[in-house]
């Protein structure tokens, strides 16, 4: 394995943003969760609220 110097701030936004991607692939599984057990909404219905 090679390894290779950045700055803190760099380390810190890809850190942000893979924690970021975790966050929506939860939200993905969920939602997908949600269809397939029929707890959804017309897309007019979830608009309005």
């Amino acid at each position: 394995m090679e390894t290779m110097k950045i700055s803190k701030q760099e380390y810190f936004t890809l850190k942000n943003k893979a924690d970021i991607d975790e966050e929506l692939l939860v939200k993905l599984v969920r939602g997908l969760e949600d269809i397939k057990a029929g707890r959804v909404k017309s897309w007019e219905k979830a608009k309005q609220s």
